[in-house]
């Protein structure tokens, strides 16, 4: 299975940052070893196309609606994504369901939306401190994976994003074998529900000096990277183990 190395930007970089990222990241991206997909704020969405059109970097929308247009102010149009020329839509990352109050039920209209445009979703799913410590990870996870891929088609593209949620930008990052462990549980969950050639990847504090011990434990497909993304040298350094 080919390994993909996912960049999520959040609320940073400019249009203007975004172009003078990708100037410089086009000339050693050849050294990655899988493929690479940028996850730009919206209001830089148009910068990441034209920067990367005629190049095998996908990029996508790091939230949609479940509709393609109506009066919702404020919402992402992966439709618009679409006709810019993306490939990804980043849905129920930890922020979304915490901060904005997703639900599962959201979540997986939204998943299926996105699979009937085309595109493909990278569904994010993960557990809280609490939720480790109590010894729910594998309900937690088995419970998102349920209801977020509840709509979806198991004929089309889906992605999923393992982060745990107390290992997201606090400089923590769980063990390889609790990654390890973690992985081959969402395998079997995703097995169960018919979705078994599905890539897995990790996030939650990947940086280069972490990389390449994750990326040997089963079932690790690839990274979800948040800050160390940011800068060109540590991403490429992470895409290239």
């Amino acid at each position: 299975m080919k390994k993909i190395f996912a960049a999520n930007w959040k609320l940073f970089k400019t249009p203007k940052e975004t172009r003078e990222f990708f100037t410089q990241f086009k000339e050693v991206s050849h050294k990655a070893t899988g493929e690479l997909v940028f996850f730009p704020s919206a209001i830089s969405l148009e910068a990441a196309s034209t920067s990367l059109a005629g190049t095998s970097i996908k990029w996508g929308a790091q939230n949609c609606h479940s509709q393609a247009q109506g009066a919702f102010t404020g919402e992402n149009s992966a439709q618009v994504v679409k006709e810019l020329g993306g490939s990804y839509v980043l849905i129920g990352h930890s922020e979304r369901r915490k901060v904005f109050g997703e639900t599962d039920a959201v979540i997986a209209e939204k998943v299926a939306f996105v699979q009937s445009l085309g595109l493909i979703p990278m569904l994010c799913i993960g557990e809280t401190l609490e939720e480790r410590e109590g010894l729910h990870t594998f309900r937690t996870l088995e419970t998102q994976l349920h209801l977020g891929l509840a709509k979806a088609d198991k004929s089309k593209p889906v992605v999923i994003a393992y982060e745990p949620v107390w290992a997201i930008g606090t400089g923590k990052v769980a063990t390889p074998e609790q990654v390890a462990e973690t992985h081959t549980d969402v395998f079997g969950i995703l097995k169960a529900l018919g979705f078994e050639t599905t890539p897995i990847l990790y996030g939650g504090s990947v940086k280069p000096d972490n990389a390449a011990g994750l990326i040997q434990q089963p079932h690790v497909n690839g990274f979800l990277v948040g800050g160390a993304s940011l800068e060109v040298k540590s991403f490429i350094e992470i895409a290239s183990v």
